[in-house]
């Protein structure tokens, strides 16, 4: 009877230590989410948001079955120009006061090569939600020899319509185009 116990145990601790999430926190140190639109046809306007959190929690060590969760401030905007950042905040584009919180959580990683994956979710921004899929690059991990915490890197691209988030309707695409590029490079710590 103990020798049946004992191997219930067992098998009850390998089953959950199986299934045992790993959350992983981003180092806001080493993190950037930027964006560049296309102004007049001619030049690209680039900016970063500069308040935003991700958190990825996986079961899997090469990250195959990951959720990423993404919160941004989006007063945070900044673009290096405080007057164009001041209008980007009114209700011409983001309206920040109605819309203060942009959020993406995926659905689904699919692989897309050595390394690479396509990543799906739900992206809600000015008070719209859709899903919108990106590649992202797991750039590796390292871990730290005194303290054994281990640090992932990826690096995430995209592209999305502004139109689609019904942000800056005012604004024809021969002033500023409809196609937004995403880029997001973030390390991240197993907590």
């Amino acid at each position: 009877m103990m020798k049946k116990l004992i191997t219930l145990f067992l098998t009850a601790t390998i089953s959950i230590s199986a299934i045992a999430q790993t959350t992983w926190k981003m180092d806001k140190m080493h993190s950037k989410l930027t964006f560049s639109a296309v102004h007049l046809g001619i030049s690209n306007i680039d900016g970063r948001f500069d308040d935003f959190d991700v958190e990825i929690k996986s079961k899997q060590d090469g990250f195959g079955d990951a959720v990423f969760t993404l919160t941004t401030q989006v007063k945070s905007i900044n673009t290096d120009v405080e007057p164009r950042d001041n209008h980007l905040r009114s209700a011409d584009f983001f309206d920040v006061e109605k819309y203060p919180v942009m959020t993406y959580k995926s659905t689904s990683i699919k692989p897309a090569g050595d390394e690479m994956y396509i990543l799906t979710g739900d992206l809600t921004m000015h008070g719209v939600t859709k899903t919108v899929s990106m590649k992202l690059w797991s750039r590796g991990q390292i871990q730290d020899p005194e303290t054994g915490v281990i640090t992932a890197g990826f690096q995430l691209t995209g592209e999305l319509s502004r139109s689609d988030f019904k942000i800056g309707g005012k604004f024809p695409n021969a002033v500023i185009g409809d196609k937004i590029q995403i880029k997001a490079d973030g390390e991240f710590k197993n907590k």
